[in-house]
């Protein structure tokens, strides 16, 4: 059980591989950046976000001054209550696991926020552990739609500032947790929604809290 004091509590709803489902075109992460060497990723600062799940805790820290767009876009989705009763929509062992817009019925929940400018080209690699921001085909569609890196995936990071070349945007890690990340990794999956690799049980955020470091 993660315990750190709690600034405020909000009730999550979730769906990059690094973005949704074929009607939102956000369950796509594809790209064609060539692999980077492995960046040293910085300490993170300020608050952090405890995502209860339904199958166990994790925590988040973020990198505010490498990313603070994105950091801030997601603290608001939390303080908003957005990721409350949302689920895991997609689940790729040795990949990614993906959340932010769906229902458990995989419904889409519009989070009523604009998608925010992309800042892969800030340093920051796609290595095991990290959460990235989710998106559609234009590098600057990322919105609520985030996922959690299983393995050092590099070919998703910057490249160029060209429309293939632009990575996944890095702006945190977990904490703790990651042995929750690893078993929500290995969950049986399936089609479902017109989308792949759906889990068969929903795996729910129950609730996202904002807690002190």
């Amino acid at each position: 059980m993660i315990k750190s004091g709690v600034l405020k509590t909000t009730t999550l709803a979730v769906s990059v591989a690094v973005a949704a489902c074929a009607q939102s075109q956000e369950s796509k992460i594809e790209t064609d950046v060539g692999e980077d060497e492995t960046m040293q990723q910085p300490e993170v600062k300020g608050p952090r976000v405890l995502l209860e799940t339904s199958m166990g805790s994790i925590l988040i820290g973020f990198y505010p001054d490498q990313a603070p767009l994105s950091v801030e876009n997601f603290l608001a989705y939390v303080e908003g209550g957005h990721y409350d009763g949302l689920v895991f929509h997609r689940v790729i062992p040795d990949f990614m696991i993906q959340a932010g817009g769906h229902e458990a019925d995989l419904a889409m929940r519009d989070g009523g926020r604009e998608s925010i400018r992309n800042e892969s080209d800030n340093g920051l690699s796609n290595a095991r552990g990290t959460i990235a921001m989710a998106r559609t085909g234009d590098p600057h569609s990322a919105s609520s739609q985030f996922f959690i890196n299983l393995t050092d995936n590099t070919f998703l990071n910057f490249g160029a500032q060209s429309q293939n070349e632009w990575g996944y945007t890095v702006f945190g890690t977990v904490l703790e947790g990651m042995e929750t990340v690893d078993a929500i990794a290995v969950v049986e999956t399936g089609n479902a929604g017109g989308m792949q690799n759906v889990p068969v049980e929903a795996v729910t955020i129950v609730s996202a809290t904002i807690v002190q470091p």
